[in-house]
């Protein structure tokens, strides 16, 4: 008996369907995503820094991206990274 080196058509198909829906199952528990805009329509914008002491770094990169002020809508610890979601306020005309 000589051994089976390609799977039919249907088992290869079979297999391919299954991982496919195991490698989208695996995506999808990573898409979650920060919403674009806030509830006012400003755009918001995601920095990073080391998680360790403190957040003024991803504080003082929100300022400077802004130009000054802005709200934080969220922040986020993981795998040592400080994630910090912000969104500028409106520059007052001086």
């Amino acid at each position: 008996m000589k051994p089976m080196l390609f799977l039919n058509v249907g088992e290869r198909a079979a297999k391919c369907a299954v991982c496919a829906i195991v490698l989208c199952s695996i995506l999808a528990g990573c898409a979650s995503s920060a919403p674009l805009f806030t509830k006012d329509g400003r755009p918001t914008t995601l920095v990073q820094c080391p998680a360790e002491g403190s957040a003024a770094p991803c504080l003082e990169q929100a300022r400077g991206i802004c130009g000054g002020d802005f709200d934080i809508v969220e922040q986020s610890t993981n795998r040592g990274q400080r994630n910090l979601l912000f969104a500028c306020r409106a520059q007052t005309q001086q």
